[in-house]
């Protein structure tokens, strides 16, 4: 998926890699090394029906180019992927891992989601133990490496209700560890988020921020439902609401942030390609867009790659990245004087990448 061909392209890819960024839809289910999966099935017993060769186990993970896109064929990369939490020391290693790989890619603010349960469920963890395994491997990359972090707990649409309120309570629990928010995922073209409603409103009463996948390859209507019914502070995706003018005038009123992941809405068959990608007319439309990754390894990018596809297949230019950049400082669960901290320091950074890129002969 990646544009790697011609000098231009390569000395805004460049350029793009040093500026300092931030990420606010990751998850850490989708942001595994390959090597560290090899290593992982080598030393259990886990069935995939192969012989255990990088080229096999590649294809199984990342969405290839040459793959149809469709949402539900992007969503059984998890279901996959859930083999490989076989034990403490493999969970805490791929949370630390997904942090330094952010930090290497200059990505100096990371929200980090994971789904408790779906780490739990392979060997029967409690959802305490998962939690704790992550946090630890978080901190381990965060005190090593030059980045800030914070995390967010993730609720799979159609879950057991009493593991969804579990989870919640976990996040209120874990604030002082990093936790800032949950989040909705899952299937939203066939599962309702109903049943869950309570669970988010009683989480957001408790202080904690809100985040919900809708709008992706939905109806602009789910936007709407995670709006006023779940009480979103952002949406995950959301660029159905380019065909609803309705819910184009409530983001733009209640000045919800979207959290907009380019790559995985070409793999998901949410746009036909990034010249087709509406993210450009929501962006001069006013509304707060931001630029993340969503599954670094499935999707087989980076935030540096989703910056690039952003300048060199949908058109904007340089004051629009680092406007959308000031934008995910903005939308970022942080407190206003983290923000205003954070928006210091990469006003700074870019400055003298600026610097550098004038004297370099960039234009």
């Amino acid at each position: 998926m990646r544009l790697r061909r011609g000098p231009v392209a390569q000395a805004w890819r460049s350029l793009l890699h040093r500026l300092p960024k931030v990420d606010l839809h990751r998850h850490l289910e989708g942001s595994l090394r390959l090597s560290t999966l090899m290593e992982i099935a080598r030393r259990h017993p886990i069935r995939l029906g192969l012989d255990l060769e990088a080229a096999e186990l590649e294809p199984l993970i990342r969405f290839t180019v040459s793959e149809p896109a469709d949402f539900h064929r992007f969503l059984s990369r998890f279901q996959l992927l859930r083999r490989f939490y076989t034990s403490e020391e493999a969970i805490r290693r791929m949370a630390y891992e997904a942090v330094v790989d952010a930090a290497l890619d200059h990505v100096r603010y990371l929200e980090l989601r994971f789904n408790p349960a779906a780490l739990a469920q392979a060997q029967g963890f409690h959802l305490e133990e998962v939690v704790e395994w992550v946090l630890e491997g978080v901190e381990l990359a965060r005190q090593e490496f030059d980045i800030q972090v914070r995390m967010i707990l993730t609720i799979l649409r159609g879950e057991d209700p009493e593991i969804a309120w579990r989870i919640a309570r976990l996040a209120v629990a874990y604030r002082s560890r990093g936790v800032v928010a949950l989040d909705l995922a899952g299937d939203e073209l066939h599962k309702s988020a109903g049943d869950l409603v309570p669970v988010f409103r009683w989480a957001r009463e408790q202080g904690l921020c809100l985040t919900v996948h809708a709008g992706e390859v939905g109806p602009p209507a789910n936007i709407r439902h995670a709006i006023l019914v779940m009480g979103a502070h952002r949406i995950g995706h959301g660029i159905q609401a380019i065909h609803d003018v309705e819910v184009l005038r409530l983001l733009h009123e209640r000045n919800i942030p979207l959290e907009i992941c380019p790559t995985s809405n070409l793999q998901t068959g949410a746009v036909a390609g990034f010249h087709h990608h509406p993210l450009p007319d929501l962006y001069r439309l006013g509304l707060k867009v931001t630029l993340n990754t969503d599954d670094p390894s499935i999707s087989d990018t980076t935030l540096t790659d989703e910056y690039l596809f952003a300048m060199a297949g949908m058109g904007l230019q340089w004051k629009d990245l680092l406007r959308i950049l000031e934008n995910a400082v903005e939308a970022a669960f942080l407190s206003l004087e983290e923000r205003q901290a954070l928006a210091q320091r990469l006003r700074r950074e870019i400055q003298s990448i600026e610097r550098s890129w004038r004297l370099e002969g960039g234009t």
